[in-house]
């Protein structure tokens, strides 16, 4: 039975979505083999992946296609039946066909497939690589006739039922465009401010002492909403493990190119992630990853000397942390060389010989633009660019990097992300008449400010003097408090957001935490939890420092959303580093 042109462009959209999952797991797979070179069971595998992504392509009329791949399938049994030895360069061969498939399927499912002189170039060393020959032995490419089989396959496009059965109904998962999940979440963040604003107007009624059968009608509606909220954000969150295979290649390709042996271990695939995430992290992973291959990785003889494996290892790393999505890398390298870094920042005058840095203050000169210590400029590093552009992309993501070294034993950087850029919970704090939204899982605890002491172990309350006109001397903007006998350092919004006018009577102490440092930052009012749907910033606020986005309050209001990260930073400078750890 003939299947009509929507039913065909389901196929072909199956067919282009299948084959990158497949042509990745065979890239990985052969990265693995290389390694494994006695491991038949990968080979194996490998080997039914290009038979069923040549038999797609010739069900579906892709004959040049489908021989490219009957030319790599040739190549692969060879290596099966040990006719051929493996080596490096049939890997590299075998990968390098990889990438043009990439390109060759979906030009093909567009209709705009040429097969170009390069493609001939390849298919003939694929083709000398299987004939056991060398590339300079070999004769002209063989470009007629379809391999063996593909006749039978071969029909008028005919559009047959059963070409829809064989796949797409091999699964009964259903593939859904990410434009639609962010038309959904879009609409539940609209259904949200509505909600925070009837509990608003419900506050007020209640206050009144107002019929409560609208706050029954609430009290039922608002669990289903939070229930339909966290389905659509899972809807959202997507295994990272197939973003990040593909740099099991980068990792054996760079170290190929610089004589190195190494390899790349993902632990944590199973985590979930945002989706929006995914292709953001791609450009911070592939320059953290290509530093340390090119910088941190020795060569095999200096590994060998120095009592380590010769290949060396990098362990990409993701799990879930305290609402948190961390991601790790981690190598077995030479460390970050904290003399020579502390001694190129004092020349550029980032720092002076005379400051007293902490580790982690020195491995953050890394991320300056335009700072190496490398002495040569490579194809992929030296001149200061890739770890900038780590930090800017974990900035644009609302996210977090820190870096713990020790030479000659090698590094790991840890990136903190949020769970979602869409929808987070927030504890909103108000100074005067403006209103702030703290990310929930940052807040420790709330302080009465009039009860708490400052580190010399005098009241820190700001009581103004009435009708005095003197601003009194323990209003200050920052100082610290004592937290159980711990300094906490703390700074007051009114006076970091340079909002003029007097504190409130009674002020309060929001207790925030990142990492293992806390602060304090002291507002007129709490207000409580809500549900803040993130907006960007308009152009005018993106300077903002300590924000990072805003949302619609409950009573329609803009709210600021506070960056904990930089205002924390902000205070420890404010405060000599004295921060409580």
């Amino acid at each position: 039975m003939d299947i009509n042109a929507e039913e065909r462009q389901l196929v072909l959209k199956t067919f282009l979505i299948e084959s990158g999952e497949r042509l990745s797991e065979m890239e990985e797979a052969l990265v693995e083999f290389e390694a494994s070179p006695d491991n038949l069971e990968i080979l194996d595998k490998i080997f039914r992946s290009a038979h069923t992504l040549k038999g797609n392509s010739l069900s579906l009329e892709f004959d040049e296609i489908g021989k490219f791949i009957h030319g790599t399938e040739n190549l692969l049994q060879k290596l099966r039946i040990r006719e051929v030895e493996v080596t490096g360069e049939i890997v590299t061969l075998l990968l390098q066909s990889i990438d043009m498939l990439r390109h060759m399927i979906p030009d093909g499912v567009a209709g705009v497939f040429v097969m170009q002189p390069a493609h001939l170039e390849l298919i003939r060393q694929i083709e000398s690589a299987a004939n056991g020959l060398k590339s300079e032995e070999t004769s002209q490419p063989q470009t007629g006739g379809l391999p063996q089989g593909a006749e039978k396959r071969r029909r008028p496009w005919g559009r047959r039922r059963e070409d829809i059965h064989e796949l797409i109904d091999k699964t009964r998962s259903i593939r859904v465009g990410s434009e639609k999940l962010d038309r959904l979440l879009n609409l539940m963040g609209e259904i949200t401010l509505s909600q925070g604003r009837i509990k608003e107007e419900l506050k007020i009624r209640n206050d009144l002492k107002k019929d409560s059968f609208l706050q029954d009608i609430y009290t039922d509606t608002d669990p289903l909403l939070t229930e339909l909220q966290d389905q659509i954000m899972k809807l959202r969150m997507v295994p990272v493990g197939p973003s990040l295979r593909h740099f099991i290649r980068v990792v054996r390709d760079i170290a190929k190119s610089h004589d190195k042996l190494a390899k790349l271990v993902i632990e944590g695939e199973e985590a979930e992630i945002d989706s929006t995430f995914i292709e953001a992290l791609r450009d911070p992973l592939t320059h953290m990853i290509r530093n340390a291959v090119d910088h941190g990785i020795e060569s095999p003889e200096l590994r060998r000397g120095g009592g380590k494996n010769p290949c060396g290892l990098l362990t990409l790393r993701v799990y879930h942390d305290s609402g948190s999505i961390v991601i790790q890398l981690q190598d077995d390298g030479a460390g970050l060389r904290k003399k020579e870094i502390l001694q190129k920042a004092v020349a550029l005058g980032l720092a002076k010989e005379s400051n007293r840095l902490s580790d982690q203050d020195i491995y953050r000169f890394i991320f300056e633009p335009g700072f190496s210590t490398s002495e040569k400029i490579t194809d992929i590093s030296g001149r200061g660019v890739g770890m900038d552009v780590v930090q800017k992309g974990i900035d644009s993501l609302r996210g977090t990097i820190e870096i713990r070294s020790q030479e000659k034993k090698g590094t790991i950087f840890t990136i903190r992300l949020p769970l979602t850029m869409a929808i987070i919970s927030g504890f909103v704090v108000g100074v005067g008449e403006e209103r702030y939204v703290i990310p929930l899982d940052s807040v420790v605890e709330c302080l009465d400010l009039s009860e708490a002491r400052d580190f010399g172990n005098r009241v820190v309350s700001s009581v103004h003097r009435a009708g005095s006109g003197r601003k009194d001397e323990k209003e200050k903007g920052s100082g610290f408090i004592d937290l159980r006998g711990k300094a906490l350092p703390y700074c007051r919004l009114r006076e970091h957001f340079q909002l003029g006018g007097k504190a409130g009577t009674r002020e309060n102490a929001v207790v925030i935490q990142h990492h293992d440092m806390k602060a304090a930052l002291v507002v007129d009012s709490i207000y409580g939890e809500i549900q803040a749907v993130v907006k960007p910033l308009g152009e005018l606020f993106k300077e903002l420092p300590g924000v990072t986005g805003s949302t619609i309050l409950g009573n329609g209001k803009v709210g600021l959303i506070l960056e904990v990260a930089s205002l924390i930073k902000n205070i420890e400078v404010q405060n000599h580093s004295l921060l409580v750890k």
